[in-house]
């Protein structure tokens, strides 16, 4: 079966837009280190969005990285969510690992660890026939606070036939 590693930004993410449940046709089970799950859950119990999380907790599931060493030296540049998820993924040689942050994009990319983020989880989607608008999805996630660059915008829209 597949391994999908996730970051917290992600999960929030499509929480928001009332589209979480699109992370499991990814895999079986979405796999979150423990920085994600106090980020998602018991950091972000005041958000609305938090009850959504904790519905998908029970096939969310919570696995400790054990290279402290990779840890503490990705914790120099990027979040410790974002340092235990690279982690992660690299142990279990995971199928894709779920990133929104640029820098750590690209620190995954560095030990060759296949990379998607909010975005590429829509376009799958919209791929696969389970959105019908991204045009409609990009706009919700947009009310959230969610930012991302209009060229890449237009650009996924063209690609989905949308433009």
């Amino acid at each position: 079966m597949p391994k999908t590693v996730s970051n917290s930004s992600p999960i929030i993410h499509l929480a928001k837009i009332g589209k979480l449940d699109l992370l499991r046709g990814l895999s079986g089970d979405l796999l979150i280190p423990p920085a994600v799950y106090e980020e998602c859950i018991v950091e972000g119990r005041q958000r609305p969005d938090v009850e959504i999380i904790k519905k998908a907790a029970r096939w969310l599931k919570v696995q400790k990285p054990q290279d402290r060493n990779l840890i503490k030296l990705l914790c120099r540049e990027i979040d410790n969510g974002e340092a235990e998820a690279i982690a992660l993924a690299l142990e279990l040689n995971a199928d894709l690992l779920l990133l929104d942050d640029a820098e750590a994009r690209e620190k995954a990319r560095i030990y060759d660890i296949p990379v998607t983020g909010t975005l590429g989880i829509l376009l799958r989607a919209k791929y696969a026939g389970e959105i019908n608008s991204l045009r409609h999805i990009f706009l919700r996630l947009a009310k959230t606070g969610f930012w991302v660059d209009e060229k890449l915008i237009h650009r996924l829209l063209k690609e989905a036939g949308e433009d």
